[in-house]
């Protein structure tokens, strides 16, 4: 008996397939509302600083965090070695930029002077 409906045709089984990549693609986008940021940078003047993957932070994060909870601390068989951590070195996002500091001239105050009585 042949199908009456139109989930069986060539055109519909194409859509479908279609509508499958496209959500696929949305899940697995790196840089997509989930994941990463696509320029990392550390908040500055006028933002504050949301979550980080422990990731960006550094190259080698696990075994960063394994040292730190002593995970494998108290093996003798096979003891770990020293930790070298290599550590990202990122740049800083201001929204607004500081006004330069305009510093005075150092008072020198003359020792040979009386100072000003002040009327009361």
């Amino acid at each position: 008996m042949a199908s009456t409906r139109n989930i069986n045709t060539p055109g519909n089984y194409c859509l479908d397939q279609k509508q499958y990549r496209k959500t696929e693609d949305w899940r697995l986008y790196l840089n997509g509302a989930n994941g990463y940021a696509y320029d990392t940078k550390l908040a500055g003047q006028g933002l504050i600083q949301q979550h980080m993957p422990a990731k960006t932070l550094s190259h080698n994060s696990t075994e960063i965090e394994s040292f730190l909870l002593g995970i494998n601390s108290t093996n003798l068989v096979n003891p770990a070695g020293p930790l070298s951590s290599e550590l990202k070195c990122l740049q800083s996002c201001d929204i607004y930029k500081t006004p330069r500091v305009i510093m005075p001239k150092p008072l020198v105050v003359p020792k040979d002077q009386r100072p000003f009585p002040v009327p009361s």
